[in-house]
């Protein structure tokens, strides 16, 4: 770890002699200089390739003056709204403004008392390439990020209940790095370096004019044509199976490049970028971060939760339908090494500031590390569902491993897994379920059912009700060997497409007979990017068939039923 942070200021532009720099990065979070924070992760890469790198992080989106306070850059602007989309940070899913922003200073989402003004604009990527364009018209814009990732093509927003067009073509920027772009940006960086030409580079999108169109297809042929922002808007069945298609070639990961007519443009996406090697994962994680919140940014909540965390695994081959980190990491699993993590593990003990407990060796799903495929991938690369393919290896011995030798650093007291498990691959490892249960639980399991109602669990792409209550009886034998109850946290979704009042009031009395209490649920969030947010928007599901869409109402007395229930538990847990 290193006690330098990088660039923030005209004065540390000034004292590193970066005149002029050649990459500013803005984004919607304060900055942060944790491996979970994107913007700091391409930021420490950029550096260590030779290029001057400031971090512009929430700045005024009032006028242009912010970005014009680094001087003209050399190569580009970096736009992204931070780790969240914004309308996602600044609204619920019933399209409420949030009071708490956990990438902020304090959780505050707003600037100033009144709370009027947000630090974090709506549409941040947009709002803040038009800022940028206005301080420095000819400078190149990329975007990267979740927020232009899940953007990228025509896609729906639910606090504007409207279709809107790519996030590229309304911010009028040069390109889009989508997924995880850390290849990507670095080839763009190079390229313009070089003052060549950045098209076709993996993992990117451009955008082009009828005309560049008309001549791009002459030379480069378009394997997919997506129905059109016009098509979509005439008819919202056009929506799903534009959905449908680009969920299919970004997990089959073949070499194709997929258009898109917008209003008055055409998106165009190059082949996404080979998943990165565990020799260049490990490499990520051991530039020299800080772990520490900028000064000027103290106190972000995100980073109480994750400073002494430690990501072991990317990607996820769950495709649930809600989801959509299949869609920016890919569903193909990219695991660190062994050696990588013990030593990000000794990293973090040596901090004086620690106090003894790994948070989490974590990812978008905990123990999918370590596994792989027996027969070296498939185009369908959906390994979970309806049951865990056969060609799945998991790798339990690989992980028991790295938990023993993590606990053997001196200073680590406690290690904990926090981040989410998948039931139907706990129950193929009952040796590592019982290591978890019984030395690295921070309290409650977490664990995500999200229902248990046949129909339901088909729409959500989730396994059957029978993989929890199998998971169930396992885990209370293993609690009851330690003399405790049950310590599980269930994660549920209320009002997901085709799910009915009748199925809530099922998905409290299954839990209920199965002694679960429920402690966790939220509403469903059409966000951009997921296949359930195709089914809400064209009310029919992945095989076309009509489906039943609760309503703004109905939305409401599904939430009331859990709330009802989980008010019931707790006030049983109260009087016991």
């Amino acid at each position: 770890m290193r006690s330098e942070f990088l660039a923030t200021s005209p004065a540390d532009l000034k004292k590193r002699g970066y005149d002029p720099v050649d990459i500013i990065l803005v984004t919607g979070d304060g900055y942060v200089d944790h491996p979970s924070f994107g913007i700091a992760m391409v930021g420490r890469l950029l550096e260590e390739h030779g290029y001057s790198v400031v971090i512009l992080s929430q700045p005024s989106h009032l006028d242009a003056e912010s970005f014009k306070q680094f001087g003209k850059p050399r190569l580009f602007f970096g736009i992204s709204s931070g780790n969240l989309d914004s309308i996602v940070s600044n609204y619920t899913g019933n399209g409420k403004v949030r009071n708490t922003d956990q990438f902020s200073p304090d959780g505050n989402p707003f600037i100033d008392k009144t709370r009027t003004i947000k630090r974090r604009p709506d549409h941040a990527v947009m709002r803040y390439s038009q800022l940028a364009k206005q301080a420095y018209p000819d400078v190149p814009l990329v975007l990267g990020g979740v927020e232009a990732s899940l953007r990228r093509f025509c896609h729906y927003d639910y606090k504007q209940n409207k279709i809107r067009g790519s996030v590229l073509t309304d911010s009028k920027a040069d390109i889009l790095v989508y997924g995880m772009g850390e290849r990507a940006i670095v080839e763009i960086a190079d390229r313009l370096q070089n003052k060549e030409n950045i098209s076709g580079i993996a993992g990117t999108c451009v955008r082009l004019t009828p005309k560049e169109y008309g001549t791009f297809k002459d030379v480069h042929p378009i394997d997919i044509t997506l129905p059109s922002h016009g098509d979509i808007q005439s008819n919202k069945d056009c929506f799903l199976d534009a959905e449908l298609l680009i969920d299919k070639y970004a997990r089959s990961q073949k070499k194709v490049v997929l258009c898109q007519q917008q209003q008055s443009h055409y998106v165009v996406q190059f082949p996404a970028q080979k998943v990165l090697q565990q020799e260049e994962l490990d490499h990520l994680y051991q530039l020299p971060f800080t772990r520490r919140c900028h000064p000027d940014f103290a106190n972000i909540p995100a980073l109480t939760m994750i400073k002494d965390s430690v990501t072991i695994v990317r990607g996820c081959c769950g495709n649930c339908s809600f989801c959509a980190i299949t869609r920016h990491q890919g569903a193909e699993i990219s695991s660190r090494s062994q050696e990588s993590i013990v030593r990000e593990v000794k990293d973090i003990a040596r901090d004086p500031d620690f106090k003894g407990t790994i948070s989490d060796l974590g990812g978008p799903t905990a123990n999918l590390f370590a596994t792989s495929c027996a027969k070296g991938g498939c185009s369908k690369r959906d390994c979970l569902f309806p049951e865990v393919c056969p060609s799945l290896q998991v790798d339990e011995d690989s992980f028991l491993t790295l938990l023993r030798e993590c606990m053997q650093i001196k200073e680590v007291r406690h290690l904990f897994i926090s981040s989410g498990l998948r039931m139907e691959l706990l129950l193929k490892t009952p040796k590592l379920l019982a290591e978890i249960v019984n030395n690295h639980t921070p309290g409650l399991m977490k664990i995500a059912p999200e229902h248990t109602v046949s129909s339901v669990l088909g729409y959500m792409h989730k396994p059957g009700f029978h993989v929890l209550e199998k998971f169930l009886s396992l885990a209370r034998r293993l609690y009851a060997k330690k003399g405790q109850k049950l310590g599980v946290s269930a994660y549920l979704i209320a009002s997901h497409p085709g799910c009915k009042i009748p199925d809530m009031h099922q998905l409290v009395n299954d839990l209920h007979r199965c002694k679960l209490e429920i402690s966790q649920f939220q509403d469903f969030t059409p966000t951009p990017g997921t296949i359930a947010t195709a089914m809400y928007v064209s009310g029919k599901d992945r095989n076309k068939k009509k489906i039943h869409i609760p309503s703004v109402n109905e939305r409401l007395q599904q939430r009331k039923i859990l709330e009802k229930a989980m008010n019931l538990d707790s006030h049983k847990r109260y009087t016991k």
